[in-house]
């Protein structure tokens, strides 16, 4: 059974920082494209960052430069390095496996999500 758990929201000030994990389990972590997707409060569904196999890395333009996505694959951890938190980064953080190692592959699986709150 595939899991992907997340972890690490919580409430931050803006301009603060933020680490966000999701221990993968139930599939071959390092065969995959890993990915982070976000969803506002009221709002629709927004790709975040995505990461192959072998590292390579995108971002969306709304995250560019502040957000880093990396993989350890020995334990099975995808993580999201956010800084430079602003008010409209407020979200559920979603993990989301992609079907294969391509960037078209589409996503079949997803965490529960963690929630971002970035205010005063």
């Amino acid at each position: 059974e595939v899991q992907l758990v997340e972890s690490g929201g919580g409430l931050v000030q803006p301009g603060g920082s933020l680490r966000l994990s999701c221990a993968a389990s139930g599939f071959t972590f390092g065969s995959v494209v890993m990915n982070w997707v976000r969803q506002a409060p009221g709002k629709g569904l927004e790709w975040v960052s995505s990461i192959t196999r072998a590292g390579n890395i995108k971002y969306g333009d709304s995250v560019k430069g502040r957000f880093t996505i990396s993989r350890d694959t020995a334990e099975n951890i995808l993580y999201l390095r956010m800084n430079s938190l602003k008010p409209e980064d407020t979200a559920v953080y979603y993990c989301a496996k992609s079907l294969g190692n391509y960037w078209s592959s589409p996503f079949d699986e997803w965490g529960q999500g963690t929630l971002v709150t970035v205010s005063s």
